[in-house]
């Protein structure tokens, strides 16, 4: 089993006008996304910080959330067009807005790309008049997500812990993903 702590944060406020950071990277809007291309950039993102939730779930469960016109998906494209990020907002709840996922591939952590990816979610948020901009993290995310969420605006409201069988012990995710986190099982047979 693993555990984390997570935590919830909500902006209330329209954030003020501000310019988006200068970045060579793009949104490309899936509107109807194909569930493999899908699972294959949300894997690419997410492997390092045991994102799993979206590879475990049924086809018709997954198709419906991404497929449902209050949701919209970005992959964030390189200058080549690579994928190398995803941007995942949820409508469903207005007024409030969920930022589901947002995140870029290990390659680009640590270059501010960041700011430039959270700029574009919070304009594309806010325009539909929405009241209140979520999201959460946890401990097992970079170190670094929790202090970027409020240094964006958001405030922590709650937090839970929450415990899933290892994703990398079931073959969901490979042994060596999140090797920050310890992983507890048997070894590899020989």
């Amino acid at each position: 089993m693993v555990a984390t702590i997570v935590t919830h944060l909500e902006m209330r406020d329209r954030p003020r006008p501000a310019p988006v950071p200068p970045a060579p990277l793009r949104l490309a809007r899936w509107k109807t996304p194909d569930l493999a291309a899908y699972r294959t950039l949300f894997a690419r993102v997410g492997a390092p910080w045991l994102w799993f939730s979206r590879l475990i779930m049924p086809d018709g469960d997954l198709a419906a959330i991404l497929h449902d016109p209050s949701v919209e998906v970005y992959a964030v494209t390189d200058p080549r067009g690579t994928e190398v990020g995803l941007l995942e907002l949820d409508f469903r709840a207005l007024p409030d807005c969920e930022l589901s996922f947002l995140g870029l591939v290990p390659e680009l952590n640590g270059k501010g790309l960041g700011r430039w990816l959270m700029a574009q979610a919070k304009s594309l948020a806010w325009r539909r008049g929405v009241n209140r901009f979520w999201v959460h993290t946890c401990t097992l995310d970079s170190p670094a997500a929790l202090g970027f969420y409020i240094k964006s605006g958001f405030v922590a409201y709650d937090r839970e812990i929450e415990t899933f069988p290892d994703p990398r012990l079931s073959g969901i995710l490979p042994r060596e993903a999140a090797p920050h986190v310890p992983l507890l099982g048997p070894p590899l047979s020989r």
